[in-house]
């Protein structure tokens, strides 16, 4: 099949039209992503604020829930704390209390003995 030169024209300005047509479409298409993309840029931008700002909210919010627990929890301490030093005074005020009846029965325990004693010397001086 050999083809005559004005059918290799045809052919060839077809191929011309077509890609002059092609390279208009995407033209056209680059021309709308572009549009859409400096848009879509400006509208990320704006979202990206709005986000860093609601986190930085949620940030300070969730620093504070924290300081408020540190102080709860410090608080919570002392108050044990002052609770078992009182325990422990309290305990050692009993202790000291019982010492002190204990030793006043043994110093009456001695003043006894001291009265048998004397006592029994003078049976002995007596006899």
């Amino acid at each position: 099949m050999i083809m005559g030169g004005g059918q290799r024209k045809k052919i060839l300005v077809g191929l011309a039209v077509a890609m002059f047509l092609g390279v208009a479409v995407y033209l056209r298409l680059w021309t709308i992503d572009y549009s859409f993309s400096s848009d879509d840029s400006e509208i990320l931008r704006r979202q990206f604020d709005l986000a860093n700002r609601e986190a930085m909210d949620e940030s300070a919010e969730w620093r504070l829930k924290y300081d408020v627990e540190v102080e709860r929890s410090t608080n919570c301490a002392k108050e044990l704390n002052e609770i078992k030093e009182s325990l422990e005074n309290k305990v050692e005020d009993e202790k000291l209390a019982m010492v002190q009846k204990e030793n006043t029965a043994l110093l009456e325990r001695v003043e006894s003995l001291k009265q048998e004693l004397e006592d029994a010397k003078l049976k002995c001086n007596l006899h």
